[in-house]
This record gives C-alpha cells, sequence and structure tokens, in this order.
C-alpha cells in the first residue's frame, strides 16, 4: 500500500534535492506536486489542504531556505509533517482493570474477527494472558473461524455454544475470566453490511456491561474515505478509542491511513499486514511517514527480526559457521525464518533507499523462488543435505522430479550453498577488522 504515493514523493523530493537553492517559486512548485499526489491517493481534501499550508510555512522558513542543505531540510520538514499527519506520537493500548476488555467493532467484512486473533497472539508473545470471546451471532461462521484461529495461536476461547444472546455471552465470558485469571478479554463484535440502530443498539449494550478500556475500530484499508466516514459514524455512537487498519498490505491508494488520524481524532494503533495469525504490527507514525519517503524503517524489521528468530538457534548456527559444519538443512532453516518475516518486498522496503534502487534497476523479487529452494532440499536425503558432495547426476535427477523442478535448479542451488560455504569460511579467517574492511571496499 502507499507504493504509488511513495513513488511520486521520491520523484519531487529529488528533484527539489538536485535543485541547489530554494527559493518560494520552487517551493510552491513543489508543493503543488505534492498536493495532487495526497488528492490522487484519496486523502481527504481538507487534510491535504491543512497538510499544505503547514509544510509551505516551515519551508518559507529561513532554517530552510537559507541552509547549506536546503533540500534535505526540506524533505526534513516533509517527514515531520507526515508523522504529524499520522498522528505525531505512537498510541499503544491502555488497559486499566483485570481483566481489562477491548471491544473490536466495524462493518461486516473489515476483517474483525482474525484481527480479534491477530490482536490476541500479540499480547500472547508480550507477556499478556489474553481470553478470545466470540459475540458476534449475527454472522454464522463468525464463531466457528474465531475458534478455529484460538485453537491455532493456542489461546484459550470461551464456549458460547448454545448461548443465543452477545449481552449474555459478555456477562459470562467476564465471570470465566476473572476466576480463571485472565488479565485481558478480547471480544468480537457483530458487524453489518453498513451502519444501523439494531447494530448500535447492541454495542452500547455490550460497551455498558464490559466497561472496556478500549473500544478498536477496524476497518478495512481498501474501502479509502468510506472507512473514515464510517469510523466517525461508529466514534459518534459507541466512542471509538483507537483504530486498526486491515489489509494494509493490499494495493490501494491508502488515503483513508493518511485521513484516519486528523479526520476522526482517534489514533491508529495497529496495521494488519497480511493474512496470517502474526501479520499485525503496532502503528508508528514517524516509520510510515520514512516507508512512505523511502527513508525505510530499519527499526521495525530489527522487531520483527527479534521477534522471529530463536535465540537459540542463532548461537548454533554461528557454531556451525565457524565450525564449518553449515549443511543444507541448516540453511532451509534459515530460508523458513525469513519466510516468517513477511513477504521478501516487504522486508527490503523497510531498507532505506530500496524503492528507488527497485525503480531504477528494475528489481524482480520472485517470491517462490523460496519455495522452489525449500521442495528441492525436502526432495533430499538427510544424507544428501548434510553431505552435498555425494549429490551425482543420478540423485539430482531424482531430486528434480520428486520436487518438480529442473536439474538445472538443483545444480543452481548446489552452487550457490557452495558459494555461501567459500564466503563464511573467507569471513572466518578475515576475523573483524577483515569483515570491516570487506564492507568499506563494497560500499
Amino acid at each position: 500500500m502507499l507504493e504509488s504515493l511513495s513513488e511520486k514523493f521520491r520523484k519531487i523530493l529529488r528533484d527539489v534535492r538536485g535543485q541547489g537553492t530554494l527559493s518560494e517559486s520552487n517551493i510552491q512548485e513543489a508543493l503543488k506536486e505534492v498536493r495532487l499526489a495526497l488528492l490522487e491517493a484519496d486523502v481527504n481534501f481538507t487534510v491535504v489542504k491543512d497538510f499544505i499550508s503547514s509544510v509551505r510555512e516551515k519551508a518559507m522558513g529561513k532554517d530552510v531556505l537559507e541552509s547549506l542543505t536546503p533540500g534535505q531540510q526540506f524533505t526534513k520538514v516533509v517527514h515531520d509533517e507526515l508523522t504529524n499527519l499520522l498522528g505525531g506520537e505512537d498510541a499503544g493500548l491502555e488497559l486499566k482493570g483485570r481483566p481489562a476488555a477491548i471491544m473490536l467493532v466495524g462493518l461486516q467484512g473489515s476483517g474483525k474477527t482474525t484481527t480479534t486473533a491477530k490482536l490476541a497472539l500479540h499480547l500472547k508473545k508480550r507477556g499478556r494472558n489474553p481470553y478470545i470471546v466470540p459475540a458476534d451471532l449475527f454472522r454464522l461462521a463468525a464463531v466457528l473461524q474465531l475458534k478455529k484461529l484460538a485453537s491455532e495461536v493456542k489461546i484459550d476461547c470461551f464456549d458460547s455454544e448454545g448461548m443465543q444472546n452477545p449481552p449474555d455471552i459478555c456477562r459470562e465470558a467476564l465471570r470465566v475470566a476473572g476466576i480463571k485469571g485472565y488479565d485481558i478479554i478480547l471480544v468480537d463484535t457483530a458487524g453489518r453490511l453498513h451502519i444501523d440502530s439494531g447494530l448500535m443498539d447492541e454495542l452500547k449494550t455490550l460497551k455498558d456491561i464490559l466497561r472496556p478500556s478500549e473500544i478498536l475500530f477496524v476497518a478495512d484499508s481498501m474501502t479509502g474515505q468510506d472507512a473514515v466516514n464510517t469510523a466517525k459514524g461508529f466514534d459518534d455512537v459507541v466512542g471509538i478509542t483507537g483504530v486498526v487498519l486491515t489489509k494494509f498490505d493490499g494495493d490501494a491508494r491508502g488515503g483513508a491511513a493518511l485521513s484516519m488520524r486528523v479526520t476522526t481524532g482517534k489514533p491508529i494503533k495497529f496495521i494488519g499486514t497480511g493474512e496470517k495469525v502474526d501479520c499485525i504490527e503496532v502503528f508508528h507514525p514517524s516509520r510510515l511517514a520514512g516507508r512512505i519517503l523511502d527513508m525505510g524503517d530499519i527499526l521495525t524489521l530489527v522487531e520483527k527480526a527479534q521477534s522471529t528468530f530463536d535465540e537459540k538457534q542463532a548461537q548454533e548456527l554461528q557454531q556451525k559457521i565457524k565450525k564449518d559444519t553449515f549443511t543444507l538443512e541448516d540453511f532451509k532453516n534459515q530460508l523458513q525464518q525469513i519466510k516468517k518475516l513477511g513477504s521478501i518486498e516487504s522486508i527490503l522496503s523497510m531498507i532505506p533507499g530500496f524503492s528507488a534502487m527497485k525503480q531504477a534497476k528494475d528489481v524482480k523479487i520472485d517470491e517462490k523462488e523460496l519455495s522452489r529452494v525449500e521442495a528441492i532440499i525436502n526432495s533430499m536425503t538427510m544424507e544428501e543435505r548434510t553431505n552435498p558432495s555425494i549429490l551425482n547426476a543420478s540423485r539430482r535427477q531424482r531430486i528434480a522430479r520428486g520436487s518438480g523442478t529442473k536439474v538445472s535448479d538443483v545444480n543452481k542451488l548446489i552452487n550457490q550453498y557452495q558459494d555461501m560455504r567459500k564466503m563464511m569460511k573467507k569471513l572466518k579467517k578475515a576475523g573483524p577488522r577483515g569483515l570491516k574492511g570487506l564492507f568499506q571496499n563494497r560500499m
């Protein structure tokens, strides 16, 4: 999402930096382009107007115009104002009471049920003891779906079987949570295709029962400004405390994300970045502004890696590299760890300058390549994975047939593996100083 907007911003800022000096006229010209880019991205007109006005005021100041690096200063102004537009400071969950209740509300199809499980897993990873409560009896499959997701993430789910009334479900779930010691309950509420009085009356009743710390409005990013308007409707009646944007990995224009904070007055707290249960991220305004301007998002990448990679496995891998015993099985395990981080393109998009490099060099990323490599290794015996030197022609033909690939694909993998082993040996011999020199030579 926001890739088109990011591409336009990169071009505008590149042109500004290329001019050497800044004046009122070329700043005005750049801001016209920024305004058009934001409107094309489906950002609310009033939001765009205020954003441009704020950037213009700061960009016309002496700190920018008389700076030794005016282009970079202008970029900083745009980044800071984008951050403010997206909410400024990070907004975490405010959890009060035991158990603290979180209501997830929104229209049908926005992704509430999946988000309930994602958020529960996110909290579990941070040491909390969540309890999932299915209170959506309007959509027939919602309860079954949530139970299945809860089982998948190994989090307890309230058994509402035989209960026909969402208020009764919430009362009983609160009682059970108190007895069993859960510190958070996450309630998946019913939705509709549009806001109606029946839905709102039910949500107000549930709010009175649960006295929630958070009422999170779940919005489909793909619906654009409609999501913003719906959020305002829910806030007027129920009083939302924050927003979760789902399908943020989609290809919509992204204006909802840029408009939501200013238009509703409520912070975006999480974004859904994929269909899997672990594909949810805390929303950081400054980091998203950095992604849009192709400054990268190294902090989020590091956090993802820390939560994904097993420290014990990492230490074992380090020892194998030292002892030169890194096998194809180890290689496969590392690929599986990388896949847990998300799509390769989403990972690389967090690296500063990658989008510009991709555009300039027409970099193409084949996500299927990882699956092909994994299939080839899975078609080998454990002996072959440990000692690839025994892979003669007949063995390679068998592996190719078993993995649905060509012998040339198998040969390519073995060559890459051997090159990797050679590089590891060089790094091992080089030591810290040699490693530093290696990177300096490549820069």
